[in-house]
């Protein structure tokens, strides 16, 4: 573990699955016709089913284990083999005789690396993070694998020497979610109620690098499968050629028996014409003969091994994934007194509370009128309304209603209420939350003074090139109401996002520099938090980093922005009057669709009363014109989709709001 240690103070995460920042047409919130009229939620009608309770038994977890084992003896390749149930339990972490220790991340392209740059990781921790990666990005309506993220979360999209000058993907930074210092994220216990509580964090965020796979029972995803074997944990940069990757049949061969339905996987999802990767190992290339036996392999092959802060104390032993969906999985069905839509579901702490309830601002001190609880009610409320009229956009069947994440959060990042529907995909929750921090922060009087105030120079810096890219000394002060869509504009590491030779936007590192590694502030916001626990996990530290993300100054306890900033689309800040007041935050479908259901749940809850809803039009980042020399380029505030409605033919519906 040397170059780990070595470079230790440098760390930062896994990068990159965020979206193209300066799409969206007229659909920008600043012109045009008419919202639909607020509806009532339903209360007792139901537009979901939900998931059935399946799960991984432990001999379930012992065939996959077997089964990836006996793929990498035939290709004589010795794996780290780790499984996870959906909601991010390790449930078993295999390592064979022979199998490499550690995995390098990609290096800079001009070989300063920065970051995660050129890092080396343990590979339990790659393989964790691939395996929850799987789990996380899938659903019933979608199955995604690490070899689809790595599509997803590049500078172009899709990826490949052809397409340079295109926009980045659509999940460009969603990498830098999970965090293991998210205060979102559960943390491993070996026993008691809250054991087997989700979502749990993920040690590298989410995975780009090819070799995890959901798990699928009876067609309900039950958590996924990550192999590392050949020492590198990367990212595939040309989807045009089909890899010959040993990682990922070894990885494949551990779901027989658990695959993924045909018609849900990523090759049967469209993203903007193009056909998404699921694969590019087949079933018919796997190698292995016979029947996989995890007693002939256990203790002779290879053993199970603890994972510091995942899994093993007091000693590894293979464990059985927990049902998603009961209270001991951490997400469960909503109560009525939890919130009126019968569909919705919530956290909960495996004792029957709900982890994040309805509630009032904590921003007292700060806001004149602070959000009151009625007034979370209703944006919560008709934003889950908007998302189950909408049409998916990455789920199977077509015309499937849009499933996701509902976040709302106050001036100081604390949250005021989390909903999901029943199938949402389990990385929408985090990132949901961070959607909406994000929006607060970059919105309010605060951003600038705490970065400035950060004990990272490389974070304070982000300001001055800021206000130096908007030509405006007062930028970042609570002057312009930002999106994430806005905010995304500015992370990119070509401005326009896409346009080659154009230059790099303020909050993203030079192209020269940049690779999903290392994106910039978002990057260098938790580099430090990853520090901490890749040495605590490793034991060259007692102590694990805080249940807080983020190298800036704090409000009490805690800061604005504590699992993290995000740089992909779906959240509005929400303001009374010309004040802020919080912002919602929304992840889980497509980006557009999270656009959506933020801006119009925000405008719709405000037409309930109270005065709240979306930012005046006047303050919106879509006023910023930054001035490229040859060329003007206005950021965007959201982006909703054309005609989005399965009940309805309306157009153009996030217009002249």
């Amino acid at each position: 573990m040397r170059g780990f240690r070595h470079r230790l103070s440098a760390f930062a995460a896994l990068a990159a699955l965020m979206l193209a920042s300066c799409g969206g047409g007229g659909n920008d919130g600043a012109s045009g016709g008419g919202s639909p009229t607020p509806t009532p939620t339903p209360t007792a009608t139901r537009l979901y089913a939900d998931p059935a309770q399946e799960a991984l038994t432990v001999a379930d977890v012992e065939s996959v284990v077997a089964h990836a084992a006996a793929e990498a003896q035939a290709r004589s390749l010795p794996a780290v083999i780790a499984v996870t149930d959906r909601v991010g339990n390790v449930l078993a972490v295999f390592r064979m005789n022979g199998a490499r220790a550690t995995a390098t991340t990609s290096a800079a392209p001009n070989g300063q690396n920065i970051d995660a740059q050129n890092l080396t990781v343990p590979a339990e921790a790659g393989a964790i993070s691939k395996a929850i990666t799987g789990a996380y990005l899938s659903s019933g309506g979608n199955a995604f694998s690490t070899r689809t993220a790595s599509m997803i979360v590049q500078e172009h999209f899709p990826p490949a020497p052809g397409t340079v000058g295109l926009e980045s993907g659509p999940l460009f930074g969603v990498q830098f979610s999970q965090l293991p210092c998210s205060d979102l994220s559960a943390r491993y216990i070996s026993s008691g109620a809250m054991a087997m509580i989700g979502p749990k964090r993920s040690p590298l965020g989410l995975a780009a690098d090819p070799g995890g796979f959901p798990l699928y029972k009876n067609g309900v995803v039950v958590g996924g499968i990550g192999v590392m074997a050949d020492g590198v944990y990367g990212s595939d940069p040309d989807v045009t050629d089909t890899d010959n990757d040993p990682e990922e049949y070894i990885a494949l061969a551990g779901t027989l028996g658990f695959e993924a339905p045909d018609s849900i996987r990523a090759n049967r999802i469209f993203v903007d014409g193009t056909s998404l990767r699921y694969s590019d190992a087949a079933y018919a290339g796997l190698t292995a003969s016979g029947v996989a036996s995890f007693a002939a392999i256990n203790g002779s092959a290879g053993s199970l091994v603890a994972v510091r802060g995942y899994y093993g104390d007091p000693a590894p032993m293979v464990l059985a994934g927990v049902a998603y969906g009961s209270e001991l999985s951490g997400v469960r069905a909503s109560r009525v007194a939890e919130f009126s839509n019968r569909d919705a579901f919530v956290l909960t702490d495996g004792s029957g509370n709900n982890r994040f309830p309805i509630r009032a601002a904590t921003d007292a001190g700060d806001v004149t009128q602070p959000l009151t609880a009625a007034e979370v009610t209703a944006v919560l409320e008709e934003a889950f309304t908007i998302m189950s009229r909408a049409r998916a956009q990455i789920r199977q069947p077509l015309d499937s209603r849009a499933q996701v994440t509902i976040s709302v959060v106050d001036t100081r990042g604390a949250a005021l209420g989390i909903v999901r529907s029943p199938d949402a995909p389990i990385f929408g929750t985090d990132v949901s939350l961070q959607k909406a921090r994000t929006a607060a922060f970059f919105s309010s009087s605060h951003a600038a003074p705490d970065l400035l105030a950060s004990s990272s120079a490389d974070v304070a810096a982000f300001v001055g090139k800021a206000r130096t890219f908007l030509n405006d000394p007062a930028a970042l002060t609570g002057t312009h109401a930002f999106t994430d869509r806005a905010n995304g504009n500015l992370s990119r590491p070509y401005f326009p996002d896409g346009e080659v030779g154009r230059p790099n936007g303020p909050f993203s590192r030079l192209i020269a520099q940049f690779n999903p590694f290392s994106t910039g502030l978002q990057s260098a916001l938790v580099v430090g938090d990853l520090a901490a626990h890749l040495a605590y996990v490793t034991g060259a530290s007692a102590t694990d980093t805080p249940q807080r993300c983020s190298a800036v100054t704090g409000v009490g306890a805690g800061n604005r922005i504590q699992n993290g900033i995000q740089i992909f689309p779906g959240s509005v800040p929400i303001y009374r009057g010309n004040v802020l007041v919080g912002a919602i935050g929304v992840s889980g479908d497509g980006i557009d669709q999270d656009d959506m259901i933020s801006f119009l749940g925000a405008h719709n809850g405000g037409q309930r009363g109270g005065g709240i809803g979306n930012a005046p039009a006047a303050i919106r980042a879509d006023r910023i014109v930054v001035d490229l020399g040859n060329a003007s380029v206005r950021l965007r505030y959201v982006s909703c989709p054309f005609a989005p409605f399965l009940d309805s033919s309306s157009q153009n519906v996030c217009q002249g709001l």
